[in-house]
């Protein structure tokens, strides 16, 4: 597999992100269903804004690992939120996994009206091997 990233500019760098990446002689995909604050048992969490991203990330990181892949693969993260305002001051925590796991990815951030039932935050991923 051979991943290029394109960045005209070098302002994303700030935020753990490129503009696009191009991958090559892939052997295979995986598209990750939004994970969220969701617990083992199925229950939606209606803790804060920061427990429930912490909580997403992992069940990210657990979907991406089950399936043989590397968190350093993802090349494509989209990030929903219902609320910009409590999600934003712990955008750093997701930076850190970003830089931390060496990911490089296209990211999109989008404000939702709602997610189900008391979720905040939910990540939609897609990797690549």
């Amino acid at each position: 597999m051979e991943k290029r990233e394109i960045n005209p500019w070098t302002w994303q760098d700030d935020r753990n992100y490129v503009q696009a990446v191009e991958v090559k002689n892939v052997q295979s995909t995986l598209y990750c269903a939004g994970q969220a604050a969701v617990h083992p048992d199925g229950r939606s969490s209606d803790a804060d804004m920061k427990t429930q991203l912490l909580l997403a990330i992992s069940n990210l990181e657990t979907v991406i690992r089950e399936s043989g892949y590397e968190l350093k693969n993802i090349v494509r993260l989209n990030v929903y939120t219902t609320s910009n305002d409590e999600f934003l001051p712990h955008f750093d925590i997701l930076k850190e996994w970003i830089a931390n796991n060496r990911i490089r990815q296209a990211l999109t951030l989008f404000h939702v009206t709602n997610l189900f039932e008391t979720l905040k935050v939910e990540l939609e991923a897609t990797a690549v091997k």
